[in-house]
This record gives structure tokens, C-alpha cells and sequence, in this order.
């Protein structure tokens, strides 16, 4: 059976909308997910000692899970990216923090395929980035970090469902769970 992990961001936890759908597309797919919450007080978002703290969050959840089980972290939990390379986990990376060098550098060397979403509003969000390090890219012109578009609220519910869409077909792509 496969497993998914999912890690949160900073404001919300793993039941936030945008990261519940996306498990949720995971759990049809038959997998297990495991839902993370933050457990102790967190360095500052921009400071490299986040990424350690991150690792030394999500490794006893990864150990105990074993195998290659998908990683989905939005904003804060994309810190994950290095453990995520070293293992050579796949991922879903939800509002990356791409403006962060390690984050970049990290996902830069990853060798399982991953899938970057961000919104053209979001200061963290560099598409053009995104282009470079993933073939699998899911832009959304004008969101911002919470994933909100401009205009009525059903506007943004429609991101959700976009979001979904993107990650179905990139596990598509990559034959998961295998």
C-alpha cells in the first residue's frame, strides 16, 4: 500500500483546504495519509535554521512510515525539500518557498520527479524558477500565497479544484502509486 505525508504550512494545519483536497486526491488514489502537525515552537520562516527544524519535525514520521511515500508540504513545510532529495521521495510542493536559496538548491537536486503549484501574486512564487527545476508546473495567474484569486470566493474554490486536477494528473504522470 502507499503512503502519503502530508506536512503543513505555517498558518494553517494539514486540514486546511488546499491541503486537505490534496490528500484527499492521494487517499482515492488507495493510499494512507498521514496528516502532520508542527509539534513545537518554530525558528523564523526565513532563517536557514528552519530547514533543519523541519527535517528534525517530519524524519521520525518518515522513519516510522518507511518505504517512498509521497510528500505534500504547502509554504513552511517545503523546508522538507533536501530530506525530500536525499530520499528520493516524490513530491507536492504547495506554495513553495522558492525565494529561500536552500529550498531552491534543495529542489534543485532532486532526483524523483516533483510538482511545483504557485500563484502569480504570491512574493515567494518565481515561476520562472518553477519552469526550470520541474517539467510539471501548475501557475495560477493572479493567486496569492493563500492560493486566493481577485474577485468572488467561488473564484478561489475554483483554484482548489485546479490544484486537485494538477496533482491527479501528475500522479498520472509518474505511475503513483506504483
Amino acid at each position: 500500500m502507499a503512503d502519503a505525508v502530508v506536512i503543513p504550512g505555517g498558518m494553517f494545519g494539514p486540514g486546511a483546504p488546499l491541503l486537505m483536497y490534496a490528500g484527499d486526491v492521494a487517499e482515492r488514489r488507495g493510499a494512507t495519509v498521514h496528516r502532520y502537525s508542527w509539534s513545537q515552537e518554530r525558528p523564523k520562516p526565513d532563517e536557514p535554521e528552519i530547514e533543519g527544524w523541519v527535517r528534525g519535525e517530519i524524519t521520525p514520521l518518515l522513519d516510522a512510515v518507511g518505504g517512498r511515500p509521497l510528500l505534500i508540504a504547502k509554504s513552511l513545510g517545503t523546508n522538507a525539500a533536501a530530506v525530500a532529495a536525499g530520499r528520493s521521495l516524490p513530491a507536492v510542493w504547495l506554495t513553495p518557498l522558492l525565494s529561500l536559496p536552500w529550498v531552491a538548491e534543495a529542489l534543485s537536486h532532486a532526483t524523483a520527479p516533483f510538482l511545483l503549484v504557485g500563484g502569480t501574486a504570491d512574493k515567494v512564487w518565481d515561476g520562472e524558477l518553477a519552469r526550470r527545476l520541474s517539467p510539471h508546473v501548475l501557475e495560477v495567474d493572479g493567486a496569492d500565497h493563500g492560493m486566493y484569486v481577485p474577485g468572488p470566493l467561488t473564484e478561489s474554490i475554483g483554484v482548489l479544484g485546479r490544484v486537485a486536477v494538477a496533482i491527479d494528473e501528475f500522479l498520472d504522470a509518474i505511475d503513483w502509486p506504483k
